[in-house]
């Protein structure tokens, strides 16, 4: 079945590729505490070949290994690999399908961010580390409802998702990652590593967040003026942030 979506050898060693990086995401997420037990996943895509890999579903991190990721196709079909994939691999594929220019996707449930999720509260935008991430507030999507939980949970977190990016500024990538109202953080990014650095900030936001509110219950978010100096100044067409390239 594999040979039906790698014809090439430059094919195969991308897909070799992608398998070690997915793996490497799931292990930083280890690494920077945003996980406990097997709680969080992360996955890649090959848009020319249209094969994602992800996590294998509830194995521990010490047994992961670029050979039990799993590889599928974007409607969901086990292209290789033994092990189930993520019991969210639903979510990740709907956004894979939405938005072409995201190539890593990434869920945990890191203590701050789930805890901004579970009071169904979106993460202020309140000073300049949020602002050079993330363009505006961080949002909370609604709740599912009881309809949406008991039939296609996973696709409909997925959908409910899309839905509250389309309902703000419609731009998935200026604002890199939202909380599930009652359930927990997504991130995502230009590649996996990418998107575990997007849910890395998030979660350092989130924290950074709750004791300014917990410390000023009346502070308001950043003046738009310097949330755009910020974040312009890293990701705008005019972005004078770092080395550039050579």
């Amino acid at each position: 079945m594999i040979s039906d979506f790698v014809k090439t050898e430059e094919q195969a060693q991308r897909l070799l590729q992608l398998r070690e990086d997915v793996y490497k995401a799931n292990m930083a997420l280890q690494e920077y505490g945003l996980v406990t037990f097997t709680w969080g996943n992360v996955s890649g895509i090959d848009r020319e070949m249209g094969l994602v890999v992800i996590k294998p579903s509830g194995v521990a991190y010490e047994e992961l290994s670029p050979a039990n990721m799993v590889v599928l196709d974007l409607d969901g079909n086990k292209v290789e690999g033994e092990m189930n994939p993520s019991s969210d691999t639903a979510t990740h594929l709907v956004l894979y399908r939405t938005y072409e220019n995201m190539s890593g996707v990434v869920h945990t449930h890191s203590s701050y961010a789930t805890s901004w999720a579970q009071a169904s509260r979106a993460i202020p935008a309140l000073g300049t580390t949020h602002a050079d991430y993330f363009y505006g507030e961080i949002p909370c999507t609604r709740a599912l409802t009881k309809e949406e939980i008991e039939s296609e949970y996973e696709l409909n977190t997925g959908k409910v998702i899309i839905e509250t990016i389309a309902n703000g500024s419609g731009d998935a990538m200026a604002v890199p990652g939202i909380v599930i109202s009652e359930h927990g953080p997504f991130s995502w990014g230009t590649s996996p590593k990418n998107a575990v650095h997007n849910a890395v900030v998030m979660e350092e936001v989130a924290k950074m967040a709750f004791r300014t509110v917990q410390l000023n219950p009346e502070v308001t978010n950043i003046p738009q003026r310097l949330l755009d100096k910020h974040y312009l100044r890293k990701h705008g067409a005019n972005a004078y942030y770092g080395q550039g390239k050579k």
